[in-house]
């Protein structure tokens, strides 16, 4: 998915880097950094809900999170450095991925058997 304007706007409110909107270094790594942070989550299990889903605003905090820590970490060049995960992170991908819509065979294409 297209990062809209106003996706980077809540990305940037978040991130807290509102006053640095023009600097073409957050121009370039906040979108590649969401890019990432999506295909982190698809890649994990958890598809993007429809907006209006009610799963939307936690999937949004779990995107909002990964770009916030990849922002972070992004000078990171310390051999054997250890950085903790966000417990409740980790828990909101889990909630996430056991609460995802059941797909049946119907509608994957698939036969049934």
């Amino acid at each position: 998915m297209a990062l809209s304007e106003e996706r980077m706007a809540s990305l940037l409110a978040y991130c807290k880097l509102t006053e640095l909107a023009g600097d073409p270094e957050v121009q370039s790594l906040i979108p590649l950094f969401y890019d990432a942070a999506v295909g982190y989550l698809d890649d994990a299990g958890v598809a993007e809900p429809a907006s209006g889903d009610g799963r939307r605003a936690r999937y949004d905090l779990a995107v909002n999170a990964i770009v916030l820590d990849s922002w972070e970490h992004r000078d990171l060049k310390e051999a054997g450095a250890s950085v903790s995960v966000n417990a409740a992170f980790r828990w909101l991908i889990n909630q996430l991925k056991l609460t995802k819509p059941a797909v049946s065979n119907l509608d994957t294409g698939q036969e049934v058997e």
